[in-house]
């Protein structure tokens, strides 16, 4: 396609959660990345344990960062100028801007949100001259309607900043002409003066079939569908929430292993799991076999166990006690088979953890299986350092209240910023403060070899994966599914010309489907 001079902006909704806001935005971004637009993703609000540093130390929604790399530029703060972080309490911490401000019940957050939506469309405006084409994602469902006067992701961004919508509904959900008819029908005029189409997304199945519904639905509502996205299996893309996960995707079966054993990886799944994309590049690995897990059984047969990061350290704790996992966890280190922790995962096995500001719970005991102790503090680290570990080049990310002072022990490797990776290690159990290391294949596959030893695994790293490849080659996947099976010129129009005219009003009541 010829490359065209734009300039425009575009929200895209969804039916529900998990719709596929976050992939119709991304797959937009590298379709039109392509064609050498200079296009940015914009978030106003996420809400999301899943977050990401940028280059200048501040932290937003991973989903934005991965919409950032499919638009082939850096992530920064005003692509997500809102993250909420829930925690264990029925509160969450707002970070605007990218730096933590507060923390505050739901109550309490709604109060804010006039100032937070004058501050998202700022930033809108700056992404805007600054770029050709804006993709913003909105938030849950646009048809909230007991938020909607305080809303600053859905249609209160979309009628502020004159947007045209699409909206995004999961057929494989089953009810997808239901939820796309009934979101509309729930908003008001001016709100549904900005709703431009449709997104019909994970359909399976012959196409013939659906085309009469499709059909159905434009009379319906005035509105075309802009597209039917096929479902995609195994793009292991940025989840915004833990509720998103499924089984990761098996690498050993799909690829097979190198050597003649596979590597079976447990990773415990917290209630407040955060940044667990910590794991996807293990998924990555031929002959590596991932999964989730929150019975001691579950952790019986693994080679490595890792403790992923958590919104709450000590709160995730008393869970993994409760359900069992610490004397499987002991079990295991005493037999020699290693355990990994990440960012809150590393805090936990600790001696010590005074927690003052996230759980207030002050001193509680750790695992005991690291000579370290943690203590919170006020101010949040952010930072993107690197370093040098087992011998690789690392680069990571770190974002945590809790401070890890090594007290003894080995330590993992050097213990200083810019030098080493952060972090320790006492015979088979290993901890870092470090987020994205295991990203770093050199390292990676240096780190599998010893997890292969330890275990006496015949399991050898297959020598060319390329972790940043994969994602690439994701990104790729999802450039094709709107070039291939979406209205691109009926995109064009929408980015360029903005809110059509003539929409019409879909009434409350019974729906007025034509007579064929």
């Amino acid at each position: 396609m010829e490359r065209r001079s734009m300039s425009g902006a575009l929200l895209v909704a969804g039916t529900t959660s998990d719709a596929g806001k976050s992939v119709v935005t991304a797959g937009i971004c590298r379709w039109l990345a392509r064609q050498g637009v200079r296009v940015a993703p914009f978030k106003a609000q996420n809400m999301s344990l899943n977050s990401f540093v940028t280059a200048d130390g501040a932290e937003i929604g991973r989903a934005q960062a991965m919409q950032a790399q499919a638009a082939r530029i850096e992530p920064e703060a005003a692509m997500n100028p809102v993250l909420l972080k829930p925690g264990g309490d029925g509160r969450s911490q707002v970070v605007l801007l990218g730096r933590p401000v507060a923390e505050v019940g739901a109550l309490d957050y709604r109060e804010r949100k006039p100032v937070l939506l004058e501050r998202a469309l700022e930033c809108l405006a700056d992404l805007r001259s600054r770029y050709e084409v804006v993709v913003c994602e909105g938030a849950g469902s646009p048809a909230e309607i007991n938020l909607r006067d305080r809303d600053i992701a859905n249609m209160g961004l979309a009628t502020a900043a004159g947007l045209p919508v699409v909206v995004v509904g999961d057929i494989d959900r089953g009810g997808v002409f239901a939820a796309m008819y009934g979101t509309l029908a729930l908003l008001s005029a001016e709100d549904q003066r900005h709703v431009a189409g449709w997104f019909v997304n994970k359909f399976r199945g012959d196409a013939r079939l659906l085309a009469p519904g499709l059909e159905m639905l434009r009379q319906l509502t005035g509105r075309p569908v802009l597209g039917t996205l096929p479902m995609l299996s195994g793009l292991w893309l940025d989840a915004e929430d833990s509720l998103d996960l499924t089984t990761v995707v098996d690498r050993a079966e799909a690829s097979g292993p190198v050597g003649r054993d596979v590597l079976r990886v447990a990773v415990v799944r917290f209630p407040r799991l955060s940044n667990f994309t910590d794991v996807d590049a293990l998924a990555q690995e031929p002959g590596v076999l991932v999964r989730w897990a929150t019975r001691p059984e579950e952790l019986a047969d693994a080679d490595l166990v890792v403790l992923p990061g958590t919104r709450a350290t000590v709160a995730d704790l008393a869970w993994l006690r409760e359900r069992g996992l610490e004397p499987a966890l002991k079990a295991r280190v005493a037999a020699g088979l290693p355990v990994l922790g990440i960012c809150g995962g590393y805090q936990m096995l600790g001696r010590v953890i005074v927690d003052e500001v996230e759980s207030r719970a002050g001193e509680v005991a750790g695992l005991g299986l690291l000579p370290t102790r943690v203590v919170f503090g006020a101010e949040k680290v952010l930072a993107r350092p690197v370093g040098e570990a087992l011998g690789e080049r690392v680069e990571g990310y770190e974002i945590h209240h809790g401070v890890v002072s090594v007290e003894g022990g080995e330590t993992f490797v050097t213990d200083g910023r810019g030098h080493g990776l952060d972090g320790c290690r006492l015979g088979p159990v290993w901890g870092t403060t470090w987020h994205g290391v295991l990203e770093n294949d050199a390292f990676r596959r240096r780190l599998l070899r010893r997890i292969a030893e330890s275990s006496g695994r015949e399991f050898v790293p297959a020598p060319d994966t390329s972790f940043a490849a994969a994602r690439e080659a994701r990104l790729d996947r999802l450039g094709d599914l709107i070039e291939e099976h979406a209205d691109t010129d009926a995109l064009w129009k929408l980015i360029e010309n903005g809110v059509p005219d003539g929409l019409p009003f879909l009434p409350p009541g019974a729906p007025r489907l034509m007579e064929s």
